[in-house]
């Protein structure tokens, strides 16, 4: 796709998000929505893409930071400028509701394949350096953590996350989560994308 086309198409979701943004009432959630589904699908799975998480299940308060840190400019979009260029547009009501919305459905089970030896290494991991900020969905504190889940997030958004965040390309918003990255050995990524990937909501 030549560069003129992705430039023309970026100029028409801004200008589409421009009208959408009038929209301040719940009743105006569903055209919010429409809006976010060309890359994380109505109901938060994504579509497909390497840097699309899913966001679906993922608490109403994560989904709230993560799109004020977009709006504030405290967080990039390295592949996806369209991201920036929609919270820019976004009134607090809009956030409000959009991260309603994804937060009131089910975190999908995943249809991928894991390796379970890797899985089990990810485990220890996660306890050592990630447990306390990120919990799975289903925990009843999850909400009350500094970190959204990232249990049932797909393994490729999750090697492409932390893979950004060690190469310094993506930046770490905490302290604490820059410490934790740096702790991270050779193979504890695949090991982490793995387990995490292995969670399944609906039990093993």
């Amino acid at each position: 796709m030549s560069d003129l086309v992705k430039h023309s198409r970026r100029c028409v979701q801004v200008a589409c998000l421009l009208l959408l943004a009038a929209f301040t009432s719940a009743a105006a959630a569903p055209a919010i929505v429409a809006a976010c589904k060309s890359c994380h699908a109505e109901d938060g799975t994504g579509v497909g893409k390497t840097v699309v998480p899913i966001i679906a299940g993922m608490p109403a308060v994560h989904i709230e930071e993560a799109l004020y840190a977009y709006k504030d400019g405290a967080r990039q979009c390295l592949e996806e400028p369209v991201m920036c260029d929609t919270t820019q547009l976004l009134t607090d009501e809009n956030i409000a509701d959009l991260a309603a919305h994804y937060a009131a459905i089910p975190r999908p089970s995943l249809d991928e394949t894991v390796d379970d030896a890797l899985a089990a290494l990810g485990e220890p991991v996660h306890r050592k350096l990630c447990a306390r900020c990120h919990l799975p969905p289903d925990d009843p504190d999850v909400a009350d953590v500094l970190g959204p889940p990232l249990h049932g997030q797909r393994a490729d958004y999750l090697r492409y996350a932390l893979e950004s965040y060690l190469s310094g390309t993506r930046e770490n918003l905490l302290d604490e989560m820059k410490e934790k990255i740096s702790l991270l050995d050779e193979g504890d990524v695949e090991a982490l994308a793995n387990y995490y990937g292995s969670y399944r909501p609906d039990g093993p």
